[in-house]
């Protein structure tokens, strides 16, 4: 029996003991739920033990058991959700891989990695990778085993490293390697252009600093145009500081909502600026909007302004690094928001109010007011 079979077996009941909470709801047919004895979550373990010692006295090969055991776990966590990752004590170890990178952001959906966005000039944009490649291997290794924080480090390195992608390109269906030379980001700044139609403002990422850059930016335009805010490519962020910049176009209100496991949700507040309104704002979004920017999407689409683009991805999450045993750990996702009309980030995402499937080669503003 192959080994990814033994893998698979060792990881359905660990998929169960993850998944029961949720398979245990589920109501009858005529809608009334009624009391049932308490379940151990816990008891297919057992199940697990038995597995283990079958695998290890019955396989052909003598199996690798750490990696074995590791592989279900894997498994077991992605069956949660794509981004949580079993880190080993070696991998805690390891140093930093280096301060350069692809210039692009990927999720795992499984056997392969589907880029969500890509930096505009950055390494991954010079070598012809796209939104929505998928990766199927990195410098020959396959995606399918590595956890979404190997597959991260990667991608990751000194200046000057090549990194080998075989990909399948989806905007011409070309399947292939192609060499990403790794750089140090630079950073970038809030961008303004202004025509006859209106200006376009690009914020590239929410981190610290950026609402008051934003507002430096926007004093200056005049308000009886329109203004296009680009959040494609937008990766980075936190919620404060998406909530600020909200502010900068609405008053006092509800901003997003903190679900944290165990504890009592949280409610971010908008801080008004006391700007005055501009006579139309229109949000790009896309694939590449994701995490802080899709809850300032979702606020801003509560306040009337038009999203244009494509639905986001649903990645408003947060991480626990927690410490194992074993001198291991475990990246979970322990956090997600909740946009103030409901919207479950970390699930569905951000619907457009005007669908629009901008090509690299379109200019936003001029395609966007005239959809």
């Amino acid at each position: 029996m192959h080994a990814r079979t033994w893998l698979s077996a060792l990881s359905l009941p660990m998929v169960a003991v993850f998944t029961w909470p949720a398979a245990s709801q589920k109501l009858p047919a005529d809608g009334v739920k009624t009391a049932t004895p308490a379940q151990d979550p816990l008891a297919g373990m057992t199940d697990i033990a038995t597995i283990l010692e079958l695998v290890q006295a019955n396989y052909v090969d003598r199996p690798d058991m750490p990696k074995v055991i590791g592989g279900g776990i894997q498994a077991a966590l992605e069956r949660a959700h794509p981004l949580n990752s079993l880190l080993s004590p070696e991998d805690l170890r390891a140093g930093d891989p280096g301060p350069a990178d692809a210039g692009m952001t990927v999720v795992k959906r499984g056997i392969y990695a589907q880029v969500l966005a890509v930096v505009p000039g950055g390494p991954a944009d010079l070598a012809g990778v796209q939104i929505g490649d998928v990766i199927r291997r990195v410098n020959d290794e396959p995606i399918g085993p590595l956890s979404s924080w190997k597959l991260d480090r990667m991608l990751r390195g000194a200046a000057g490293t090549k990194v080998a992608l075989f990909r399948y390109a989806a905007a011409t269906a070309d399947l292939g390697k192609v060499d990403v030379t790794l750089q140090a980001p630079k950073p970038r700044a809030i961008t303004a252009r202004t025509t006859d139609q209106g200006t376009l403002v690009t914020v590239p990422d929410l981190k610290a600093g950026r609402a008051a850059e934003l507002k430096a930016a926007i004093l200056k335009l005049d308000r009886a145009k329109p203004l296009i805010l680009d959040l494609r490519d937008d990766t980075e962020g936190s919620l404060s500081e998406a909530a600020a910049i909200a502010g900068l176009f609405t008053g006092a209100g509800p901003f997003a909502t903190i679900q944290d496991a165990g504890k009592p949700d949280r409610a971010v507040a908008i801080a008004p600026s006391g700007l005055p309104p501009f006579k139309e704002l229109v949000v790009i979004q896309g694939p590449s909007t994701l995490g802080a920017s899709e809850a300032l999407s979702s606020c801003l689409k509560k306040t009337g302004a038009a999203l244009v683009g494509e639905r986001t991805p649903g990645l408003g999450v947060a991480q626990t690094r927690i410490p194992l045993r074993d001198g291991g750990a475990v990246d979970l996702v322990t956090e997600r928001w909740i946009g103030d009309v409901g919207e479950k980030l970390d699930r569905q995402g951000v619907a457009p109010t005007r669908a629009l499937k901008l090509g690299p080669k379109d200019y936003p503003l001029t395609a966007v007011l005239a959809s």
